[in-house]
Parts: C-alpha cells; structure tokens; sequence
C-alpha cells in the first residue's frame, strides 16, 4: 500500500563482487584477451566452469570451498586453515577481479562489448540492488523513496580514525577514487530519474554530527526517522486514495479468477500423458450433458497429479461442450479465497452470476454460509432452465479446504446436477474420510474416476518440459538417473521434486556426487536437508515447524516475531557475535527472506481467518516436518512459543531474557512483537488470536491459562460468538473437553450450546448484552462449585440411532434436513405447498415419502435432497383418518386418506389399485400389517374388512360381536401376532385377528390413542387422564397392568424404549413421565419444561424428542442421567391463576389436577434446570404435528420451523401446605401490604387468607345465584377489592387482618353490560372501576347509577389492566400488537403501543415500576418487554423461555412467575445517556411503533425494528425531541 522500494545512499559505493555467472560467449571473448598470458588463462578456468546444462552455456564461478577447503570450516580446531584460507581468497579475488575488467575494459574498446555489459563487472552490490527495487517504477512514480546522505567535506578528513566506515578506501587505506566516480554517476541517475521520490540530507563532518557519541549525530538520526515516516505515510495515503479512485467493487473477484486461471495454465502447459484418463472423463461429461447427473469425482494417492488433470480438464471441457460453455476453476488451498468453502462458494457464486447475467446474491444470502448453500444449490439449478451455455465448475482437492462449515462433510456439494451443468471435484483417497463420504452420497461407480502413476515415458516428457521452462537441459546420465528414481514412484510430486533438485545440476558435476530421491517422502526430506544446510537446522526446523503446528497457517510477518521469541533460534543466529542492539533483539528479517526464496513454491498463500498466511504445499510437507523436527518435547515447545505470541505475553516492551550460549552472555531484551489485544478497537476484532490462541494452549498443555484466558473469560466467548459464531466457540470447548476430562468446561459448554437457538435467532448481530444474561442465568446455580464458573459469573421429527440426523418441515411443506451433531442444515427439501401430514423413512435412511395437504404424495433421496417423484392423490379426509405405509419387500406404498386407501409402485410411482366407498366410510381406520399378510380396515359397528395386499381386492368381511355402536378411535397394527389392536369411543379395546376373532376390554373412556412396543409384548392406550398397560402374550388375552398410570392432565401420546423396559408418557399437563415396566410399573421420574401440552414423543436409545401441536419448538432430552441430581421445576403450576408474594417468597396457584385446592409454595435459594431444544429458522412458522422414526436409522419428521431454546432460572423450594378451596378456582390475588390472599371461585364466593398463619379470615358470598368469580383487584392504598360476576362489579373494603370482617361493607355496585364475560378489571381508590371484556370493550365506572365512559376499544380480548402507583394512568392489554397507556383523569389514552412480532399473541400480564417511570409487560411470545411511561417507547426486552403469567415490581426491578414454573427475578436499570441509535429490537425479529396524542390529533412518534428503518420511510418530527433515549436498558 506504500513505496515498494526505500534506498538509503550514503557516501560508500559498496563491495563490487566477482560477478557469479557469465555467458559463454562473453565469458570466452574475455578468456580471448589472455589467450597469450596461460597464468592468467588458468586462473579463471580454474575458478569458472561452463555448464551446458545452461541454455545458452554459461560460466560458473566455484564455491571459494571447491579450491580452499579450509575458507569455510569455521571450527576453533582449524582456526589457523581458515585463516590462510580466507587471506589467500582475498588475493585471488583481487586477482580475478582485475583480470574480468581489464578484459571487459577492452572488449569494450574494441567494440565487442556493449558499455552496461562492461559496468557489471565494476557494479557494486548497492547498484545492482537499488537498479532490481526501482527496474519496474516509472520516472515521476511515487512509489519508492530515496534518501542520500551527503558530507560535502568528508574527503578532508580522510586520515580519520572512522574515515573508512563512510567512505570507499582501498586496502593501503587511500581513497577509492574509481568507486567514488561510479557513486556519483549513481547519484546523478537517481537525482535525474527519480527527483520526486527523492529526500537529502546534507551533514557536516566538522560539527560531529557522525560521532555515534554525541548529540548532533543522535538529532541526526531524529530527523532522518521523522522524515522517513512522513514520506512512508504521504505514500501510504496516496496510494490509498489512487485504490480508492480505479477500484471496482468485484476486484476481489477478478483478481481470484486470475490466480487460477494462471495456475491452471501453468499446471496444464506440462502437462502429458493421461489421454485415455482425460477422454473417459470428456466422453462422460456429453453423455450426461442432457440428464440428471451426479458429480464427477477424480481420486487418486497425495502426488498422482489430480491438480494437472483437473487442469487440463478446465481446458477440454469446452471442446467436449462447446466454446461458450462457462468454466468455473478453483485448485483449493492455492490462494486466501480458496482456503475456506464459504469464500469458494461465495466467488463461485458471483462468477456464475456474471457469465449468466444473472443477479448476484444479496448481502444477507452473502452474510450467512446457510443461506449461500442454498443460493449456489438454486444457482445451478436455474443456469440449467436457461438451456443455453452448460456450465462446469471445478473443484480441485477437495482436502485441501480447511474444515469450518463442516467442509469435510460435504452437505454443501449438490449430490445431483441438473442438465447442462456439471460439476468436477477431486480428492485423496482417505484424508479427512471425504471419498467415503462421497460414495456414500453418489454411489454410481461411472462418476469416479481414479488418477493412476505417470509412465516412466510420460514421466520423462515432464521433466523436458519442465526443464524447458526455465532454460535448462540435463545430461543423459543425469536424466537416466531421475527416470530410474521416477520408475520406483510414479507420481508427479516425485518429479516435480526431483526436477526442483535437478534444475541446479550443472552439467560439470559428476554423477556419483548427484543425489536422487526414491520416494515423494525422501525428497521432500531432501529438500528439508539442503535448507538446513544452507540456513542452518535450527532455523529451518523451527520456521517450518512454527507453521506446521499453527492451527491454520501463519502469516509472514507472525513468523517473523514468533522466530524473534525463540530463544533457540537467535542463540543459533548469534553464536559468533552480539546482537546489534542489546536492549532490542529480533530476527534479521533478511534471514527469513532467504529462506522464504529457497523454500519457493513449496510454501502457499491461504486465508485464515480473513487474513493471508502462509502453508506447505502438499500434506506430505506437514506430515515430513513432524516426522523430522516435531518431537513430542519439541511440539509442546512450538506450541507455547505460539501461545505466547498470539496471548502477547512478551509485547508491549516487556523483556524476556535470554541468554547467547556461545558468547555466554545474558540479556534482557525487548523482541518488539505485536501487542495481541482482544481488540484493536471499538469494530476491529483480532481475529488471529480468537483462532490460534485456544488451540496453541491446548496442544501446549497449559490447560489453567486455557480456563482463565479463553474457556472461562465471558468477554472472550461474547466476543468470539460475536465474530465467528457459536459453532467456532463450541468448537474450541469440544476440543478442550476431548483431552481434558473438566467438569465445568463441560458445564459451560452445555450451556453454550444450549445457547445457540437464541444467538442464531437474534436480528443484526449479537448483542453481547444478551449472551451475558443467557450465561449467567444458566450457570448461576453452579456458582461456589466450580472456581471457574465463579470467575466467568463475577465477569458478566425423528433422530437417527446415534441422534445425528433432524428433519424439520415447516407449515408450508418446506423440510429441513439436519445433522445435530454439528447443528448444520444437510439439505432443505422443497416441493410441498400445504402442511406436511404423513411421512414414512424406507431403504436405511436413503429415501423418504411424504403425504401433504397440498394432495400430493412425494418421494425423496436423501442422499441428493432430491424429489425423485411426486403422485396427485386426494388427500382432502386427511382429517379423518392418514397414514402412510411402505412395504421395502414388494415396494409398494400405500397411502391411507380417511375412507380412500391407494396402493402405488414404490420405483416409479405407477398405481397398483384403489379402493374407496362400499364398506370404507370417514370412520374406518386402516392398518398394514407386515409382508405377505393384509390390509386391515375396521369401520363403524365393528366391521372389519381384510383386503389383499397386491392387488386390492376383498378377502373377508367380519361383523365383530359388541360392536354395534361403536366407532374406531385409532388403531396399532401387532405385526409379530398378525393382528391389530383397535380403540373404540365407547372406551372398548379389541384385539382383532384376520379371521374376525377379537378379544376385548374395556377402560370406560373413549381411547384417544394406541402405540404396541417393538417386540409386540406390550401396548398401552390413552384415556383422559390415564394410560393403561396391556402385556400381550400367545393366549391371545389382554392382561392389563395393576395400576394406571396417571398425569395431571389428559394423556396425549406414549412410546416404548426399544427394549420395552421404559415407557415414556406425555400430556397436556406439559409433563413428560418415564415409567419403568419392569415387574411392577414405578415411575422413574416426571420432566418439566416443554412449556405446552406434549402431542408426540419419539424415543431412539437414551434420546427422547418432544413436541407438540401448540408449540413452534421441539426438544431433546437425554435419559442417560442420575435421577438423584436431578433439579426439578420449584412450583407445578399450568394455569395462569397465580398469586405472588413481593418478596418472592410465597407462590399460590390451583393444584394441578384438583382446582378446589390451592397450593402453597414456600421459596428457597436454587438453581437452573438445563433442558436442550432444536430450532431452525424459516420464514414459515407452524406448529408440530408428527413425529416419525425409520425402522433401520430413524430421522425426525416433523411440520415445524423450530425456534426456542430450554434453559431455565428458577427458585428452588417445597411446597409448604395446601388450602381447601371447596370450588373451583378461578381467580387469586394476593394484597402484598396487608399480606393477604384473596381467592375467587366458580361458586361466586370470596374466600380471604391470612399470608403469615394461612387461616381463612373471612367468605363472602356472591351477589346472585350461581354467579362465579370472573376476576378481581385491589386498589393500591389495598382499601378496596373489586370482585367480578356475570352481571355485576361489586367494590368491597378491604380491612387488615385483625380485623373483623376482612372482608367489610359493600362500597359500590356496577352492573356490567349484559352478552359480555368481563375479562380483567382494575379498582381505583375513589372506588372507579376499569372494567374490559372478552370482545375488547372498555369500560370506566365512577359513580353507581351513571352510565360507564364507553373508552376507546380494543380489537380482541382484554387480557390485562394495571394502574399506575399513583393512579393517575392505566395500562390496557389485549390478546393482539395493541397496548395503551390511559390518562385516567381525562378518560383517553396519551400513548398507543403497536408490537408485532414473529410468536407475539398478545400481553398476559403487567405491571409498573414502583417509581411508575416504567411499565413491565408479559407476552405469549415468551418475553418481558419494558416501556418508558413517559413517552411510551419501549426500553427493552428479554426473552425467557416461558409465558410469564405474574409480575409484581421490587424496589430495583421485578419478580415474574412463568407457566413452566420457574421464578425469576431481574434488576432493571436505565442509564440517562442519550443514544439515538439505540435501537431495543437489534436482536428481535419483531417491530414496534408508539403513536400519541397531540391536541385532537395522533401521530406517530417512535418506530424500532429491523423492517421499520429510518432510511425506507419518511422523516417524521417527533414530539419528544428532548427526551434522553437510554444507551442500554437491560435486565439482570
């Protein structure tokens, strides 16, 4: 982004080398001009040998070793050699410089050679540099800068004693005059060429300023580094400004698709053999051009040449397809966007886009990897309806993606393609499992295609091309020698290995001193060794194992600093002399940089992260580096060095010593590393450290550091689940809880993960506010067991047998396919356009069929998420009577809609027969029993028909005896007994075999439901309340349990463990009950938490799901626990009839399953019940209707978009007494001063208790015959009580307890309007009433004979009506998005709430603040909102996973009571500080809007949400510009 060339030019010219290489023709006209002088002759052929492997020819200058042995052994031994050595080169190295340019010199005369041909032989190191870093900038380019250091007197000083260090002087100490000629001319060309990028600096000697020592020189350098920094900054902006002016918006893109496209040329350009290979795939590509087809898989071992292949595929398609076929390449793993399959897809995306003319995919398809699946799935499919161009996308090494998004497990790769599109991936064999993986999903062996070695004459065509490609040949000796290595191994890696070695023979060098390789591991060894020989072991071992045990690659400029912090590695490099600095030491960049060149290609770029970094080429590079240098020792070494680096334990100027072995000298140095903040600010998160640092703790054993920095630090997790998301955060902790058995890692990753419905639920971003709160809620009750915990406190359907696979469907016939181990959507299957009804698994999970309201049975492969079929068939008495039954033996289907029973081919859909009419009416149930038996149906009066299975036709009527007038239920087929057990209205349950024999009995209800376990010895039926066991066994009889098994609410449906040892139980009681039937039935425990009626159970070995019609949500429960530590919900309430105690302590509702009596509950101290749910979000929202399990490997099908998540905070506490009530319940009020219970029955009576000794104070009798308590309020001065009947509102004084009565006189009487049931009152302490009804009316009474105040209505039911402490206002609420904020002094509301959300049905509940500055709300969407009742703009809400059916306000926030029985307590604050961006919906897919009066008039005043922005609708002044929006309000 800055210059990229910066010269420092002093007053030296520089050392002027023997040029290294010189042409053979040049070299033989110099050797020309000694051709009399044989001395001088044989000293440079002695020191220069010609390579012919060179084209053209050249001449080598010899290592100084090849003739000095001694010049290089640096040993203290050979001290006196090395010495001698290095003085004799010194001469010979004058002489040999003196002869080239005295040769060159007359060459030049003479005319042979060209002045610059001359000058190398003359130019300095600092020429030659500085000519390379400014070759590509143009005169008047800003993209170097130049800095020349001019002392215009400094050759009057030359008899200095520092003379030399500034100045270029020959070895008699004189001025180097010829040097001193050549860096002026220099100078001249830089001033001329390069004016703008040029900076001076003109010192003087005689003012001291180049004494080290003194102040003159220390302001020098000052200067110097500030004007450095201000040209790099002017360069930097410029450059910044230019980019901004020419870029486009898709260079991101373009730049990619150059990378590849070069990559593949190059790949291709040597490419040879493979013609039968390249043909086969070609001829496959046109056969399947016009069908639906799989994709096109190439394999083969690590170094076989797939990425050539692929390669020239790129090229060959279009002649199989034609020119204008679109070609889509990527060679994964070669470039940052190649590394990650979300950065694939999305570049893919768009290049498809582009050459189709389509339009590209939207910012939120683009944010979210899900959606971008299914984008590129809808892509392919709508580039084949176009029927032009075919398009053909290419997937090189498939192994080479990293594994974020699951990429391994290929649920983003469409498993079919449609016609005129084709997609090419290739892989491994066995790495990462992905070539199971993809036999698995594809199974037909015609799409894989396997790369087999090269021939040795193949082998050889590459290595001459490859020679060819950077102007070498070899000898025939030298090429036998890499054939014969090549004839061993056989892969291209080999060669290309082989080639890279090859490529520095010279043609000079004997065979027996050549060394080839005789495998693809032994060359990389190799290649590992000529490093270390020439970098040194250590720095090369170390480098390479730096990268090899990142987690995801490094980037350059982190290896630099990880190396500076490697105590190994700088003694290694300062074992002759002392660092430079002592207080600051570092690795000398320009070491890296070698190495770097040497390694070349073998090192890549990739993305990690969002960051380039740098990798090894090939897998067999990592695996060599950890077989060669990683020890067990050596890679907890690596790793804590990385740990150190990415926590910044050594940044920020803290010194870490370190002492230099050899000179035996210890210092404590700054290593100038970066620092490694979380953030870098406010929106810049580092994201290197959220990836590598919990990974390099781990790997390096520092477990503790790993708990406290990452695993237990509550800023880290919100933040990583912010960036990265949750399923990255999970990953960390699954990592940690793998090797290190920690229960409260554990813990907190439950808690995390039970987490994650909400945090993908949450709308623009995660607000950390919230994950703070799910957190605390969650662990709270752990605190003081776990240190860990503490800290991270203080600091804030149908599953497979191993519960890895979901399928969700939503009211709209959409499902959704899920692998729950990684909680990532598999595939979404579309089709159906009404409520899914039946839906049955066949074929081991491969393929399902699907009933729906839309009249339409459909077939699917799971393997492809693909609708094979779809069969028209009316399914209008699906009401009735559904079921769907596949035969695998015979693959028939038969599909079951009331009184129609159709029979269909399983393989194409054909039909097999029909029957309908006759003896089948809207009462028959059907049930298939197993293969080679009979289709049963049993209609009204107990007619019972047997059908053939093949072909339809009637084979048996049978009247059955007791019948006559009863009507079937439900039915269970008994295949094991061929016969079906049948449940009748009349509460009769037969057993009925073929031939019309039935046994019966009877259990005096109508049954609602039958389920028989898998082994046939048992069935249970459903009636009301209870659920009766039957054992089943060859004498035919029904052998009913002793006991019944009962719930507190009617029995909805049941099913047995496999083993039929467990039967589970659930009811609209909302309790799940697991019953054990072993011996005598026991009830092993009762499971709360579903929140609504449970209508399905599903049971796959220790996993149990849940749903329910009424609910949006199902969940999964684990029955593999110890009961004994088991939490338990604190009160069983399933009413909204609650009375709460201000402080908490007290609960009272109705018992469940006797409402005559109320329960007492005394609260304690407790903690969280922790109950697991599944969500997915859609766009359509339903209910859940059926579970279904597969026989082989069951998958959940359900009609549901399933949202919600199960973590509950709750008091514990026991159940102090219970009250005979004598009638039912209906209404209970408790008066918190006075410390009374007020309870309101069905017999009309008023019963009153006292709180502290709950004796009955008082009964007051209803106004009229037979009235019941609707609903009743008390006043806030607690002087009045109004009580609610049917034709009246009557207002009684409330007295305190001694007194007698409690209850006292009759103050006033209203009568209510007649046709309406009052639904909610509010009393004032004037004795006004605020009466609403079911229809929405409101009404306010003030005086006993005059007409109410008729207020403006609502549209529904009112639910709630609160008043203020001061009773100045009033809060209306209905089952609709409408609340109001009454003036109850002048009879119309000030503010009007409109809230609409995805689940929202209207306020249950409210209450206001003690300061009556806020008003608290309880929704049926499962939340608690807070309202400013000021202005009526809503501060905040919270989800808690539960209707609240109770508030009341607490000094500093409230007490809410919830219908799954949990109490919660929250603090609420609202800082003052004004944030108009404050939006309280960010996270909620909801949107609210405050309307208020203004004089006569309503307007709008406030909108929040994601759909009401402020940029999509017109600006609007509002009234309360003054008022201070509040930064955060929250609950805690």
């Amino acid at each position: 982004m800055g210059p990229t060339f910066v010269a420092l030019v002093g007053n030296r010219y520089g050392y002027r080398p023997i040029p290294r290489v010189i042409e053979e023709k040049e070299f033989e006209e110099l050797l020309a001009k000694y051709s009399s002088d044989s001395r001088a002759s044989k000293l440079l052929l002695d020191w220069f040998c010609k390579d012919e492997n060179a084209i053209p020819p050249i001449y080598i200058l010899q290592p100084i070793s090849t003739q000095l042995p001694g010049y290089s052994d640096t040993s203290a031994q050979s001290h006196a050699e090395h010495e001698e050595a290095v003085e004799s080169w010194s001469e010979l190295q004058q002489q040999i410089t003196e002869l080239l340019r005295k040769a060159a010199t007359q060459a030049e005369e003479e005319g042979q050679m060209q002045k610059e041909a001359k000058h190398k032989y003359f130019k300095s190191i600092t020429e030659f540099e500085i000519e390379q870093g400014l070759c590509d900038t143009r005169e008047g380019s800003v993209y170097s800068s130049i800095f020349i250091r001019d002392v215009p007197d400094i050759q009057d000083h030359h008899d200095q004693h520092q003379f030399h260090k500034y100045f270029d002087v020959t070895n008699d100490g004189s001025i180097d005059t010829e040097a001193q000629e050549l860096l002026t001319s220099l100078k001249s060309q830089i001033v001329t060429k390069y004016s703008k990028n040029l900076n001076i600096h003109q010192v003087q000697w005689s003012n001291g300023v180049l004494d080290e020592q003194s102040e003159a020189h220390r302001q020098y350098l000052h200067n110097l580094c500030q004007n450095f920094v201000e040209d790099i900054k002017r360069q930097v902006l410029i450059r910044v400004s230019e980019r901004q002016e020419t870029q486009d918006e898709m260079d991101w893109l373009f730049e990619e698709l150059s990378h590849h496209m070069a990559l593949c040329h190059k790949k291709s350009s040597i490419f040879c053999g493979r013609a039968q290979l390249l043909a086969s795939i070609c001829q496959s590509i046109e056969r399947q051009d016009k069908c639906t087809h799989g994709p096109l898989v190439i394999h083969g071992p690590s170094g076989t040449g797939k990425s050539a292949v692929m390669s020239k595929l790129a090229e060959g398609v279009r002649k199989s397809l034609g020119k204008g076929t679109v070609v889509v390449t990527r060679l994964l793993g070669t470039s940052p966007q190649s590394s990650e399959i979300y950065s694939v897809l999305k570049s893919a995306c768009f290049q498809v886009c582009l050459a189709f003319k389509l339009k590209p995919p939207l910012a939120h398809i683009v944010n979210s990897y899900n959606e971008l699946v299914r984008f590129f799935h809808n892509l392919l499919s709508t580039v084949s309806k176009k029927n032009k161009e075919a398009l053909v996308v290419i997937f090189d090494s498939l192994d080479q993606l990293s594994s974020n998004d699951g990429a391994h497990r290929l649920h983003w790769l469409p498993k079919e393609c449609p016609p005129k599109v084709h997609l090419i991936i290739s892989t491994l064999p066995e790495e990462w499992n992905i070539l199971n993986v993809l036999q698995e999903a594809i199974p037909s062996q015609e799409n894989y295609f396997k790369v087999e070695p090269l021939s040795c004459e193949h082998g050889q065509q590459v290595i001459d091309m490859l020679l060819t490609t950077v102007r070498r040949k070899l000898t025939a000796e030298q090429q036998e020698l890499i054939l014969e290595s090549f004839r061993q191994c056989g892969q291209p890696l080999m060669l290309k290995l082989s080639f890279d070695e090859a490529k520095r023979w010279s043609s000079y060098v004997p065979t027996s001193e050549l060394y080839v390789a005789k495998g693809t591991q032994e060359a990389i060894r190799f290649l590992y060794a000529r490093l270390e020989k020439k970098h040194g072991k250590v720095f090369v071992s170390h480098a390479l194992g730096y990268i090899a045990c990142s987690r995801n690659g490094l980037s350059e400029a982190e290896l630099k600093e990880i190396l500076s912090l490697d105590d190994e590695v700088l003694g290694h490099i300062y074992q002759y002399w002392s660092p430079p600095n002592k207080d600051i030491i570092r690795l000398p960049p320009l070491l890296w940089t070698r190495l770097r060149f040497d390694i070349g290609d073998y090192l890549v770029d990739r993305q990690a992260d969002g960051f380039p970094v740098l990798g090894l080429y090939h897998r067999q590079f990592v695996e060599a580096v950890h077989e060669l240098y990683l020890t067990a020792e050596e890679k907890i070494k690596c790793h804590s060095v990385l740990a150190d680096f990415f926590k910044g334990t050594w940044s920020l100027g803290k010194r870490k010593t370190i002492t230099l072995p050899l000179l035996k000298e210890t210092l404590d140095a700054d290593r100038k590393v970066s620092a490694q903040p979380l953030k870098f600010g406010d929106d810049l998160v580092n994201l290197r450290k959220l990836s590598e640092l919990p990974y390099q703790l781990l790997h390096a054993g520092r477990i503790d550091e790993l708990k406290q920095e990452v695993l237990g630090n509550m800023e880290w997790i919100v933040c990583k689940i912010q960036v990265t998301g949750m399923k990255s955060m999970l990953e960390d902790f699954s990592a940690c809880t793998k090797q290190v058995d920690c229960p409260e890692v554990q813990l907190i990753q439950d808690a995390l993960l039970l987490i994650w419905p909400t945090v993908d639920f949450m709308e623009n971003g995660i607000d950390p506010s919230v994950l703070c709160i799910e957190m605390l809620a969650r662990l709270d009750f752990f605190k003081g067991s776990y240190p860990m915990i503490d800290e991270l406190c203080v600091t804030v359907m149908e599953l497979s047998t191993d519960c890895t696979v979901l399928i969700a469907g939503s009211l709209d016939g959409t499902m959704i396919v899920w692998d729950l181990q990684d909680i990532e959507v598999i595939h979404t299957l579309t089709g159906h356009s009404a409520e899914v009804r039946c839906i049955k698994v066949i074929h081991n999970k491969a393929y399902a069929v699907s009933g729906s309201f839309d009249h339409t049975l459909r077939l699917w492969n799971l393997l492809t998420g693909k609708e094979i079929y779809s069969i028209a068939e009316d399914h209008t008495d699906y009401q009735h009577f559904a079921l769907l039954q596949v035969d695998e033996a015979t693959d028939v289907i038969y599909s079951v809609a009331g009184a129609q029973i159709k029979a269909w081919h399983l393989e194409n859909g054909d039909p097999l027969f029909q029957l309908a009419g006759g003896n089948l009416d809207h009462t028959t149930h059907t049930a298939v029993l197993g293969s080679g038996s009979s289709l049963l149906t049993v209609s009204f009066g107990g007619r019972l028909c047997a059908w053939d299975k093949a072909k339809g036709t009637l084979q048996n009527t049978h009247c059955l005896t007791g019948l006559s007038i009863s009507t079937p239920t439900c039915i269970s087929p008994l295949r094991n007994q061929e016969k079906v057990a049948v449940g009748f209205n009349d509460g009769v349950l037969a057993m009925i075999s073929l031939d019309g024999s039935c046994v019966t009995a009877n259990v005096n209800l109508s049954v609602t439901f039958l389920v028989a376990s898998e082994d046939g010895n048992c069935l249970v039926a459903g009636f009301e309340k209870y659920a009766r066991v039957y054992k089943l066994d060859c004498s035919s009889s029904l052998k009913a349990l002793k006991a019944d098994l009962e719930h507190g609410g009617n029995v909805q449906t049941a099913v047995f463990s496999k083993d039929g040892r467990l039967l589970i139980t659930g009811s609209n009681d909302e309790t799940i009950r697991v019953w054990s039937l072993l011996d005598n039935v026991k009830l092993m425990d009762s499971m709360e938490g579903m929140g609504v009626p449970i209508t399905s159970l599903s049971v796959s070995g220790n996993t149990l799901i849940s749903a329910s019609h009424s609910a949006y949500y199902l969940k999964i429960w684990s029955l593999a626990y110890d009961c004994q530590h088991k939490t338990v919900t604190p009160f069983h309430n399933r009413t909204a009839i609650i009375g709460l105690s201000q402080d908490g302590k007290f609960v009272c509702f109705p018992q469940t399953g006797d409402l005559e009596k109320i329960v007492i509950w005394n609260c304690e101290e407790g903690g969280a019940e922790i109950i697991q749910d599944m969500r997915h979000i859609v766009k359509h929202i339903s209910k859940i209707k059926l579970l279904v399990i597969s026989p082989q490997c069951p998958i959940l099908f359900n009609k549901v978009s399933v949202k919600g998540c199960g973590i509950y905070e709750y008091v514990k506490g026991v159940m102090l007494q219970t009250l005979a009530a004598g009638s039912v319940i209906c209404c209970l009020m408790v008066v918190q001063l006075k410390k009374l219970l007020v309870c309101g029955l069905r017999s009309g009576s008023l019963l009153v208790f006292d709180m502290g000794t709950w004796q009955r104070l008082g009964c007051q009798l209803p106004p009229g015959q037979g009235e019941a308590v609707q609903c009743v309020a008390v006043s806030r001065s607690e002087e009045q009580l109004a009580a609610v009947y049917s034709s009246s509102v009557v207002v009684y004084g409330l007295h305190s307890t001694g007194a007698d009565p409690v209850l006292g006189e009759v103050l006033v009487t209203f009568s209510t309007p007649p046709r309406f049931a009052s639904s909610s009152v509010a009393v004032l302490s004037d004795c006004r009433v605020l009466l609403g009804v079911d229809t929405g009316e409101l009404y306010l009474y003030t005086a006993a004979n005059t007409p109410p105040t008729v207020l403006e209505p609502h549209g529904c039911r009112v639910t709630c009506l609160e008043t203020s402490h001061n009773e100045l206002y009033a809060l209306s609420g209905c089952q609709g998005p409408i609340q109001r904020i009454w003036n109850l002094s002048e009879r119309r509301w000030d503010y009007e709430m409109y809230y609409k959300g995805l689940f929202f049905q209207g306020v249950i509940c409210a209450a206001f603040s003690q300061d009556d500055r806020q008003i608290y709300t309880g929704s049926r969407d499962r939340t608690i909102k807070v309202w400013d009742l000021q202005n009526g703009t809503l501060l905040t809400v919270q989800y808690v996973y539960a209707e609240v059916t109770r508030i009341v306000p607490t000094s500093d926030g409230m007490l809410a009571s919830t219908r799954m029985g949990y109490l919660i307590r929250e603090r609420f604050t609202c800082p003052a500080a004004v944030a108009p961006s404050y939006n309280p919906l960010r996270n909620i897919k909801a949107n609210c809007s405050v309307r208020a009066r203004q004089g006569k008039g309503v307007r709008r005043v406030y909108a929040a949400g994601p759909i009401a922005e402020a940029s999509k609708r017109p600006q609007t002044k509002t009234l309360f510009q003054n008022i201070a929006h509040s930064r955060l309000c929250s609950l805690l």
